[in-house]
């Protein structure tokens, strides 16, 4: 036997297959309860529960009316007690279906259910097929097998039931639930889901202190974390308490884990490949752009790529198969690489991906972003993707174990950018195109798909100068070749012009060559020119193609929308579609998905001097451009009015000539924000012409939500410090004022609070001299905080004060409210609870009436601290987890995390150290790359509070000592509160 618990009789498939919609069903994995279909049925008195508890845990056996009674009173049962079991028997009679229960002999039997009739049957049965699961090595079967199975479970087992045998019983399932539970943590292990067990077996252990598997486990997930210390700190916790309780020491297995942790052991690491768990239905992307229906040539080419993609699944045991194809834009790599793919398709029947890197522009796309969009197209939701890269690359790669996936990696910048974005793993294959060839990639299939090798190029390039010039240049030739795209033309071109200047060394062409916007006037010598190549096809545009070409050019960004499109060709949506797919056609322009547009890089520096050259008047370059940022300020202005009804920011907008997108649902106008934040931001760093600088600085502001989020944070820092120079050299103080507001907010949210004070002090001097009042109400409101978390109460009251009144005279009742909640935060350090409570209630209140879902969550918050710190932990909790719901939900996770951090100092308050725990966790891991050191000390700090509350005081000292070196490194006054909870336990 293997210790399940067993009712084989009334658990076999076949008993019942054909069961009525009516069917009686029973629950023991809680209270004892009894449904037909969806009623619930009287199950009578504890003692009659009792009986039909021990009837139900019987096998299907024939119990006797002795046994019975023994089961319900034990050795002392009352003089009655035989009349009582015939009468619980025959009240159940009446209320379960005629020939379940059964007497014979005088004793009673519970048969003829249905398959799975019993939750307990099904945890049984599910605990089985979960074994068999791993035992095949399929760990993502077994665990969601064990998390159905312990889904079933609804409390204490027999719960309320009275007896000895219900005691036993309740003792035994419980001991089995810990063993399924144990199981799938191990199996999370397994799988590399190291940091999301942390949270849960913290809980368990404070729960079990004595179960030294848990500790184990708890062990390992910490050390998997890179939290060596707090791994081992868990077993001088365990050691001690051990000795403590029961006077021995820990086993065998968790004292030879320690010695491995101390040791480093390279077998205890994170998995090479774990396995994540497969969306609930299975996602095939398709996400291959259209191949281009006249594809013709370069035979030799599919015909080897399509060689090297079909080993991936038909070789057995074969490893990803990689091709790297080296080129630059307008020469085909994509178009070849397109084709190939969907000319493999049928062997890869999971799915194809598809992404371009932008590795020729300023700004590739990072990995970590990358992967995010590769994870939800293959169905991970939001919520279970991770942070960090290695994180992303794991479970992308645990993702596509067992699947067969073909990934296209476009316009790659270097190997390093594309190692985390390959599958990893037999029956996948990757196709990477790039303008530089991936030497770095292990492994990798090399295709030169230019008419020359760069040795090639080179070598032409050194015959035509001369090898006494080129080879002290090395590098430099290198660029100049990479320039001219290994040409044969362009590097003809280059290196004629270069022998014909005697004067000019290798590294001044290579310069000429490194302007992009002069690249392709220095490409040109007499009748020969690169700009040959695309003139072909422009000159065969008709003029309303033409222009959209030359317009459409001007915008910075990895892509454009159709709906932007249209704003810049001032046409209407389904005439812009038209247009941009007939340049599709022509090659000139691609389309990147559904709806999304771009230029390959050397084709935009085209289509820009063909703007320059031949747009008429000048004026609509600037025209276009101007629509285009109208477009975007009109969306996000409307976007910002959803989130925030009321708030008067979008009255103190500069107006916008052009119309944008209107969104009715919040939740649409928020993923509008998210899917075009990197090309709204280009726009933004884009306009700094005079008549543009202010709207440019007022979209940045109408899209802070950007910055809360976490995803956009340092592209909207950067175009923030980009604006506030522009604005600044234009000695424009109401602009510089608006851009300062922006970046100060983000320098509060990210801990550097300092630099955030200077920022908003000067925005408030700008303000104040620019006459402008929408910025100085936000700056006194944001220096209030600063304050707060500085700990200069008094400043902040002054500060808070007059942001209220600032905020009263521009009518502005959402800024009104956020000042209250503040100040009420500034009260409650200072002591003065009913002030706060009040003022935290009056902002919520406010919030409320206007229908503020989002700012009132940040009125909850305050409100929910407030509660806190007057002891109404139960009214405490409920605001707080309101709030941390509509952050969740608005996908604010700096403010989900801090709401799990506030819940977790609500819980030590009210005495709840495992529940503290776990909340602190979490909100530690919410909190990964966002909000700054100072916050993620605090949040050491009271995880560390709470481990002492749950007997795990060696895990508290080093979350102490860790937020201590934060706060040190700070230089702020909580590294004195931390030296304090460290002060008992220092060694002399």
């Amino acid at each position: 036997m293997d210790g399940r618990p067993r009712v084989p009789e009334q658990r076999r498939p076949g008993s019942a297959r054909n069961a009525e919609p009516e069917a009686l069903r029973f629950g023991v994995l809680g209270p004892v309860r009894a449904w037909r279909g969806g009623e619930a049925l009287a199950t009578g008195s504890p003692q009659q529960r009792a009986l039909l508890a021990a009837l139900l845990l019987r096998e299907g056996r024939m119990a006797t009316a002795a046994e019975l009674i023994d089961a319900l009173w034990g050795p002392e049962p009352p003089s009655q007690a035989l009349a009582a079991v015939r009468t619980y028997a025959s009240r159940l009679r009446k209320v379960l279906d005629p020939g379940v229960l059964v007497s014979e002999s005088g004793g009673y039997a519970i048969r003829g259910l249905g398959e799975g009739a019993l939750d307990l049957v099904q945890a049984q049965d599910l605990g089985a097929e979960a074994e068999k699961a791993r035992g095949t090595g399929d760990l993502t079967r077994a665990r969601a097998l064990l998390n159905e199975a312990l889904d079933l479970w609804d409390g204490e087992p027999l719960a309320g039931v009275p007896g000895p045998y219900a005691e036993t019983q309740r003792v035994r399932l419980e001991e089995w639930r810990l063993g399924l539970l144990e199981s799938r943590l191990d199996m999370d292990l397994e799988q590399g889901c190291h940091a999301e067990a942390v949270s849960e077996l913290t809980a368990l252990t404070a729960a079990h202190p004595l179960r030294e598997r848990l500790r184990e486990l708890l062990m390992l997930a910490l050390y998997r974390s890179g939290r060596q210390a707090e791994a081992l700190a868990v077993y001088a916790d365990t050691r001690r308490l051990l000795a403590e309780e029961l006077g021995v020491d820990p086993r065998s297995g968790l004292r030879e884990l320690q010695q491995r942790i101390l040791q480093a052991d390279p077998a205890l690491a994170e998995p090479s490949a774990p396995v994540a768990e497969p969306p609930a239905a299975p996602v095939r992307p398709a996400q291959l752009p259209a191949s281009v229906p006249d594809f013709t040539g370069r035979s030799a080419f599919v015909d080897e790529l399509s060689a090297v993609l079909a080993s991936a699944v038909e070789t057995e045991g074969s490893v990803m198969a990689v091709s790297a194809m080296a080129g630059i834009g307008g020469v085909g790599k994509t178009t070849l690489a397109v084709h190939v793919a969907h000319r493999a398709r049928a062997s890869f029947p999971d799915g194809q991906l598809y992404v371009d890197l932008q590795g020729a522009g300023p700004r590739p796309a990072e990995p970590e972003t990358v992967l995010g969009s590769f994870l939800r197209a293959l169905g991970t939701a939001d919520s279970a993707i991770p942070d960090s890269l290695e994180e992303r690359a794991a479970l992308y790669r645990s993702v596509l174990d067992g699947r067969r996936v073909l990934v296209l990696l476009d316009n790659a910048k270097d190997a390093a950018q594309v190692r985390p974005l390959l599958p990893g793993t037999e029956g996948c294959a990757a196709l990477v195109t790039s303008r530089v060839r991936m030497v770095g990639l292990a492994g990798a299939h090399l295709v030169d798909l230019d008419v020359m090798s760069p040795d090639e190029a080179l070598a032409l390039f050194t015959r035509i100068v001369g090898a006494e010039r080129v080879t002290p240049e090395r590098d430099a030739a290198l660029d100049v070749v990479a320039a001219c795209g290994f040409l044969p033309l362009a590097i003809r071109i280059a290196a004629s012009r270069l022998a014909a200047r005697r004067t000019w060394t290798v590294s001044v062409l290579a310069a000429k060559l490194a302007d992009e916007r002069r690249r392709l006037d220095e490409l040109q010598a007499g009748d020969l020119a690169v700009k040959a190549t695309f003139e072909l096809g422009y000159g065969q545009l008709d003029r309303v193609q033409a222009r959209a070409f030359r317009l459409l050019g001007l915008a910075d960004g990895p892509d454009i929308s159709l709906a932007a499109a249209a704003a810049v060709l001032d046409l209407p949506l389904e005439s812009t579609e038209d247009l941009l797919e007939s340049l599709v056609d022509t090659s000139l322009l691609e389309s990147a998905a559904p709806g999304r547009y771009r230029f390959h890089d050397l084709v935009r520096l085209y289509a820009r001097a063909c703007a320059e050259r031949d747009e008429q008047p000048p004026s609509e370059r600037g025209a276009a451009m101007s629509r285009l940022l109208d477009f975007y300020l009109a969306t996000a202005a409307g976007v910002y009015a959803i989130e925030r009804p009321g708030d008067r920011l979008v009255d103190h907008l500069e107006p916008a000539d052009y119309r944008g997108l209107a969104f009715e649902d919040r939740h649409r106008a928020r993923d509008w924000l998210y899917s075009e934040a990197m090309t709204l931001l280009a726009c933004v760093r884009q306009s700094t012409a005079p008549d543009q600088l202010r709207r440019a600085v007022d979209l940045l502001w109408a899209t802070i939500d950007l910055t809360e989020s976490g995803a956009n944070s340092r592209e909207y820092e950067a175009t923030g410090a980009s604006m506030r120079a522009a604005a600044r050299a234009a000695n424009d103080q109401r602009t510089e004022a608006r851009a300062l507001v922006t970046l100060a907010n983000g320098h509060h949210l990210t801990g550097r609070f300092e630099l955030a004070d200077d920022e908003a002090t000067e925005a408030l001097r700008l303000a104040d001299a620019a006459g402008d009042p929408l910025p100085r109400c936000w700056a006194s409101n944001m220096l209030g905080i600063i304050a707060l978390y500085q700990g200069r109460h008094e400043d902040g009251e002054k500060h808070l004060t007059r942001a209220i009144e600032s905020f009263r005279s521009c009518a502005d009742r959402p800024g009104e409210a956020s000042a209250l909640c503040n100040l009420s935060r500034i009260r409650l350090s200072m002591g003065q609870t009913e002030s706060a409570v009040s003022l935290a209630q009056q902002g919520t209140d406010m919030y409320d009436d206007m229908n503020h879902a989002l700012k009132g969550a940040n009125g909850r918050y305050a409100l929910g601290l407030a509660l806190t710190q007057c002891g109404k932990f139960e009214q405490a909790a409920h605001r707080l987890e309101e709030a941390l719901s509509v952050f969740r939900d608005s996908r604010q996770r700096l403010w989900e995390g801090m709401s799990l951090f506030r819940l977790a100092e609500l819980d030590l308050a009210a005495g709840r150290p495992a529940k503290a725990a776990t909340n602190a966790e979490t909100a530690l891991t919410m909190l990964r790359g966002i909000g700054g050191e100072w916050r993620r000390g605090n949040v050491l700090t009271v995880l560390g509070r709470a481990l002492t509350g749950i007997g795990q005081s060696g895990r508290a000292q080093v979350c102490w000592q860790e937020a201590l070196e934060i706060f040190e490194t700070l230089k702020v006054s909580e590294a004195e509160e931390v030296r304090a909870l460290l002060r008992p336990h220092a060694v002399a």
